[in-house]
């Protein structure tokens, strides 16, 4: 049984490709049908991949291959809590490295344009604390960060 909610992000021609990768860089994430035009059609040809079926981190998604009209853009982003540095370290080389690029403050973004948060969860905790000045000290050295350093928010964080 399919689920009842599923992200369908837009790509051109290359459903495929990225849900390929999501599914060898995170965990819980696995390509499924892929559908092919069954005719000749506008923009394409017979047998093109028009939808591809996945998960990435257990959340339902359907990559559509809808052409070059519309884009990916920072207003939605995967957001992924990480539990240590080589987590973090992990999934952000993943990305950059295979064609993405660094933003600040722990976001990167994919080769096919998608967004994605990479967290640690101590960043959270430290931003979250009730002690106002050492949430303060925390963000502040966040701040100045693209991928995120654990060591530097936790020492931050401490003061």
């Amino acid at each position: 049984m399919s689920p009842k909610t599923t992200l369908c992000l837009w790509f051109n021609g290359t459903a495929l490709e990225a849900a390929t990768f999501y599914a060898a860089t995170f965990p819980d994430s696995a390509v499924g049908r892929v559908m092919h035009a069954p005719g000749d059609y506008p923009a394409g040809q017979q047998g093109d991949v028009l939808t591809v079926e996945f998960t990435v981190l257990g959340i339902p998604c359907l990559g559509l291959n809808g052409g070059p009209a519309f884009t990916h853009s920072e207003a939605f982003s995967f957001q992924i809590a990480t539990d240590d540095q080589a987590e973090t370290d992990r999934l952000w080389n993943a990305i950059v490295g295979n064609g993405g690029q660094e933003s600040a403050c722990g976001w990167c973004k994919d080769r096919w344009g998608l967004s994605w948060q990479i967290t640690p969860r101590v960043l959270t905790q430290a931003i979250n604390d009730p002690d106002r000045a050492a949430a303060k000290r925390a963000f502040e050295a966040m701040m100045g960060m693209r991928k995120i350093d654990v060591a530097a928010i936790e020492a931050a964080w401490r003061g």
